[in-house]
């Protein structure tokens, strides 16, 4: 299997990352054990605790510190849902690099206003996170800026990648690893690193049904182009697959799953009442599988990632209410 980036690259990406971010926590709660059963172990890796409130300030910090000095004075742009927009604005923040994030129009508001606070200009463009990308191509074209794109680049990839790393330092052993699926440099990550420290563990991306596109373009062996649907995991709703990261997920992973609506909504219910911690509808995603896949990790050490905690108020109230 040839991985768009090697083990070496995110050992560099992890020196570069904790110069600035200190790792985050892998805890065990014993009441979500038991809400999810089958005798499962579960290690919880907290993203949320990052600087932005999830795991793409680390995808931020490694592109924006692998730019040439002639990239950081012309700038960069980047679409987003939210979270790649507010880690790379929080690195160009730090490194003094004007950033230019594009979001749909309708994003979260609260996610508009956290980027906007971390000093990027907000473009709203278009009507989903495919859109916002198209319009930042045509200003890479205008303007000249570097294009980072939330997927298809190396070094965003490499960052992710840390994530992994830093729960096989923390835990040691591990029988399996759940992230959730976006644009997959968490997934990609993961397989970069497993593959060098620890083949034997099983990983599985959950994407939500309403956003299934890399899901189905798995199942079918290529890259397919789909509708997404409104959905709790706006950071997981893109409608395709992207080229570096896509093959890697199709060898690497053990599985790809999908999740309903009411499974998120229920998943996060179920999380934030057993660990006291608040997460979004991505990570939800993640924990969602845990029970979809209850049967085949029964008694296994699990590793699920809370990936961010960016959801907005009235998006919690829903949740919280039952109304999803």
């Amino acid at each position: 299997m040839l991985l768009p980036i090697s083990f070496a690259d995110v050992l560099h990406a992890r020196d570069v990352v904790r110069n600035y971010l200190v790792p985050t926590p892998l805890r065990h709660y014993r009441l979500l054990d038991e809400a999810v059963g089958a005798g499962m172990h579960i290690l919880v890796k907290h993203e949320n605790h990052q600087p932005t409130c999830s795991f793409k300030v680390r995808n931020g910090i490694a592109a924006v510190s692998a730019l040439s000095p002639e990239q950081r004075a012309r700038g960069i742009v980047a679409a987003t849902r939210g979270n790649h927009g507010q880690g790379l604005a929080w690195a160009g923040q730090l490194l003094n690099v004007q950033v230019t994030v594009c979001v749909p129009h309708g994003n979260s508001s609260e996610k508009n206003a956290a980027i906007r606070a971390l000093g990027a200009r907000l473009v709203e463009v278009g009507r989903d996170y495919d859109d916002a990308i198209l319009h930042a191509d045509q200003l890479v074209q205008q303007h000249g800026l570097t294009l980072v794109h939330s997927s298809n680049n190396a070094d965003i990839l490499a960052g992710a990648g840390t994530l992994t790393l830093e729960i096989i330092e923390q835990a040691g052993r591990i029988d399996a690893l759940v992230v959730p699926l976006g644009g997959g440099s968490q997934a990609v990550g993961a397989i970069t690193v497993l593959r060098e420290l620890a083949p034997h563990v099983q990983i599985y991306a959950v994407q939500a049904a309403n956003a299934s596109a890399q899901y189905d373009g798995l199942r079918a062996g290529s890259m397919v182009e789909k509708a997404v649907l409104p959905t709790l995991a706006d950071g997981l709703a893109t409608r395709t697959s992207y080229e570096l990261t896509f093959e890697a997920m199709f060898h690497g992973l053990t599985a790809c799953i999908t999740v309903t609506e009411e499974e998120i909504a229920e998943a996060m219910r179920v999380t934030m009442r057993t660990t006291h911690n608040l997460l979004e509808g991505a990570a939800g995603a993640a924990f969602a599988g845990l029970w979809k896949l209850r049967d085949e990790l029964a008694h296994k050490t699990v590793a699920v990632v809370l990936s961010g905690s960016n959801i907005d108020q009235s998006v919690l109230r829903r949740v919280l209410d039952n109304e999803v």
